[in-house]
Protein backbone atom coordinates (compact mmCIF):
# COMPACT_ATOMS: atom_id res chain seq x y z
CA UNK A 1 0.00 0.00 0.00
CA UNK A 2 1.44 3.48 -0.89
CA UNK A 3 2.60 5.38 2.39
CA UNK A 4 0.55 8.50 1.79
CA UNK A 5 -3.14 9.50 2.35
CA UNK A 6 -3.71 10.50 -1.38
CA UNK A 7 -1.93 7.19 -3.29
CA UNK A 8 -3.34 5.28 -0.57
CA UNK A 9 -7.17 6.54 -1.58
CA UNK A 10 -6.42 6.33 -5.28
CA UNK A 11 -5.19 2.83 -5.07
CA UNK A 12 -7.89 1.24 -2.74
CA UNK A 13 -10.58 3.50 -4.29
CA UNK A 14 -9.89 1.67 -7.69
CA UNK A 15 -10.31 -1.61 -5.77
CA UNK A 16 -13.37 -4.13 -6.88
CA UNK A 17 -16.58 -2.70 -5.24
CA UNK A 18 -14.64 -0.01 -3.52
CA UNK A 19 -15.98 2.82 -5.51
CA UNK A 20 -19.74 1.21 -5.10
CA UNK A 21 -19.48 0.84 -1.35
CA UNK A 22 -17.92 4.56 -0.92
CA UNK A 23 -21.01 6.21 -2.86
CA UNK A 24 -23.37 4.21 -0.65
CA UNK A 25 -21.61 5.21 1.99
CA UNK A 26 -21.69 8.93 0.77
CA UNK A 27 -25.91 8.36 0.09
CA UNK A 28 -25.93 7.30 4.02
CA UNK A 29 -24.08 10.97 4.91
CA UNK A 30 -20.84 9.04 5.50
CA UNK A 31 -17.92 11.53 4.89
CA UNK A 32 -15.99 9.24 2.19
CA UNK A 33 -12.43 11.22 2.74
CA UNK A 34 -12.74 10.55 6.56
CA UNK A 35 -13.37 7.09 6.05
CA UNK A 36 -10.74 6.46 3.87
CA UNK A 37 -8.58 8.21 6.30
CA UNK A 38 -9.18 5.78 8.55
CA UNK A 39 -8.62 2.88 6.27
CA UNK A 40 -5.10 4.48 5.82
CA UNK A 41 -4.39 4.98 9.44
CA UNK A 42 -5.66 1.23 10.40
CA UNK A 43 -3.64 -0.18 7.95
CA UNK A 44 -0.08 2.26 8.94
CA UNK A 45 -1.29 0.61 12.78
CA UNK A 46 -2.20 3.85 14.09
CA UNK A 47 -4.01 3.18 17.13
CA UNK A 48 -7.82 4.39 17.47
CA UNK A 49 -8.33 7.15 19.99
CA UNK A 50 -11.85 9.23 20.33
CA UNK A 51 -10.25 12.28 20.36
CA UNK A 52 -8.05 11.76 17.48
CA UNK A 53 -11.48 11.06 15.45
CA UNK A 54 -12.85 14.28 16.88
CA UNK A 55 -9.53 15.67 15.59
CA UNK A 56 -9.86 14.15 11.86
CA UNK A 57 -13.78 15.13 12.41
CA UNK A 58 -12.83 19.07 13.54
CA UNK A 59 -10.89 19.41 10.18
CA UNK A 60 -13.51 17.41 7.81
CA UNK A 61 -16.43 18.52 8.87
CA UNK A 62 -16.12 22.96 7.96
CA UNK A 63 -14.34 21.47 4.74
CA UNK A 64 -17.10 18.90 3.52
CA UNK A 65 -19.35 21.56 4.26
CA UNK A 66 -17.68 24.62 3.20
CA UNK A 67 -15.89 23.67 -0.23
CA UNK A 68 -16.79 19.89 -1.15
CA UNK A 69 -20.64 19.45 -0.12
CA UNK A 70 -21.54 22.99 -2.44
CA UNK A 71 -19.45 21.88 -5.45
CA UNK A 72 -20.68 18.12 -4.99
CA UNK A 73 -24.37 19.98 -5.20
CA UNK A 74 -24.13 22.05 -8.05
CA UNK A 75 -22.40 18.75 -10.00
CA UNK A 76 -25.32 16.82 -9.48
CA UNK A 77 -27.64 19.32 -9.91
CA UNK A 78 -26.33 20.02 -13.62
CA UNK A 79 -26.19 15.96 -14.83
CA UNK A 80 -28.95 15.93 -16.32
CA UNK A 81 -28.85 19.38 -18.75
CA UNK A 82 -25.53 18.67 -19.15
CA UNK A 83 -26.46 15.31 -21.18
CA UNK A 84 -27.92 17.73 -23.87
CA UNK A 85 -25.93 21.16 -23.37
CA UNK A 86 -22.33 20.29 -24.40
CA UNK A 87 -20.74 23.49 -22.89
CA UNK A 88 -22.38 22.69 -19.34
CA UNK A 89 -21.21 19.30 -20.13
CA UNK A 90 -17.84 20.40 -20.11
CA UNK A 91 -18.05 22.77 -17.30
CA UNK A 92 -19.80 20.06 -15.57
CA UNK A 93 -16.58 17.88 -16.15
CA UNK A 94 -14.71 21.06 -14.84
CA UNK A 95 -16.47 21.33 -11.96
CA UNK A 96 -15.77 17.53 -11.36
CA UNK A 97 -12.01 18.17 -11.49
CA UNK A 98 -12.64 21.18 -8.90
CA UNK A 99 -14.68 18.61 -6.51
CA UNK A 100 -11.90 15.93 -7.00
CA UNK A 101 -8.89 18.84 -6.22
CA UNK A 102 -11.10 19.43 -2.94
CA UNK A 103 -11.05 16.32 -1.56
CA UNK A 104 -7.51 15.57 -2.50
CA UNK A 105 -6.73 18.91 -0.03
CA UNK A 106 -9.03 17.44 2.57
CA UNK A 107 -6.91 14.26 2.82
CA UNK A 108 -3.78 16.40 2.60
CA UNK A 109 -4.86 17.99 5.96
CA UNK A 110 -6.01 14.75 7.61
CA UNK A 111 -2.91 13.55 6.76
CA UNK A 112 -0.58 16.56 8.19
CA UNK A 113 -3.12 16.00 11.48
CA UNK A 114 -1.87 12.57 11.91
CA UNK A 115 1.84 13.08 11.35
CA UNK A 116 2.20 12.64 14.75
CA UNK A 117 0.23 9.91 15.70
CA UNK A 118 2.63 6.80 16.17
CA UNK A 119 2.21 3.60 13.72
CA UNK A 120 2.98 0.18 13.90
CA UNK A 121 1.21 -0.92 16.46
CA UNK A 122 -1.81 -3.53 15.86
CA UNK A 123 -3.73 -3.13 13.22
CA UNK A 124 -7.55 -1.83 13.65
CA UNK A 125 -8.91 -0.37 10.77
CA UNK A 126 -12.62 -1.65 11.41
CA UNK A 127 -12.54 0.64 14.65
CA UNK A 128 -11.16 3.24 12.66
CA UNK A 129 -13.79 2.54 10.59
CA UNK A 130 -16.88 2.19 12.49
CA UNK A 131 -15.52 5.25 14.83
CA UNK A 132 -15.67 7.71 12.15
CA UNK A 133 -18.99 6.23 9.93
CA UNK A 134 -21.08 7.67 12.66
CA UNK A 135 -24.55 6.29 12.10
CA UNK A 136 -23.86 6.05 8.51
CA UNK A 137 -22.43 3.02 9.44
CA UNK A 138 -25.42 1.48 10.77
CA UNK A 139 -27.39 2.97 7.69
CA UNK A 140 -25.02 1.07 5.02
CA UNK A 141 -23.26 -2.34 7.41
CA UNK A 142 -22.68 -4.32 4.26
CA UNK A 143 -20.81 -1.03 2.27
CA UNK A 144 -18.48 -0.24 5.39
CA UNK A 145 -17.82 -4.16 5.95
CA UNK A 146 -17.01 -4.50 2.12
CA UNK A 147 -13.92 -1.49 2.29
CA UNK A 148 -12.66 -3.55 5.82
CA UNK A 149 -12.95 -6.87 3.80
CA UNK A 150 -10.89 -5.14 1.05
CA UNK A 151 -8.37 -3.93 3.49
CA UNK A 152 -7.70 -7.73 5.13
CA UNK A 153 -9.39 -7.14 8.39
Amino acid sequence: MPSDLWSFAVHFYQREGIEEACLQLQEAGADVCLLLAGAWLGQRGVAFATERADCLRAIATPWQAEVISPLRTLRQAWRARAQTDEALGGLREQLKALELSAERQLLLRLESAAQAWPEDEARNTQLWLWGLADESGSQAPEALRRLREALGD
